[in-house]
């Protein structure tokens, strides 16, 4: 069982207001629509910690890099599905 994935922040989504802005982050080419509600000073090209679809924290890139990896090693990514 996985807490949180690492990934890079693409797009901001909508920038209605702080609650609600979404953005576009991808783990290592899946791209996912998550909550930036928890990180209201996230920007497109940082690294976060992706928890049930919000991101929850900012993380440096190469942590991010690493811990991805790890994950991958472990065989710990096998719900992390493209969406159609």
């Amino acid at each position: 069982m996985c807490l949180s994935i690492p990934g890079k922040l693409e797009e901001i989504s909508s920038y209605d207001d702080d609650i609600f802005r979404t953005g576009k982050v991808s783990f290592d080419g899946v791209i996912k629509e998550v909550s930036l509600a928890l990180v209201p000073e996230v920007k497109t090209g940082d690294y976060v910690l992706v928890h049930a679809g919000a991101a929850i924290s900012i993380i440096d890139e190469i942590e991010a890099k690493k811990t991805f990896e790890l994950l991958k090693e472990l065989d710990e990514l096998n719900d992390l599905t493209p969406e159609d």
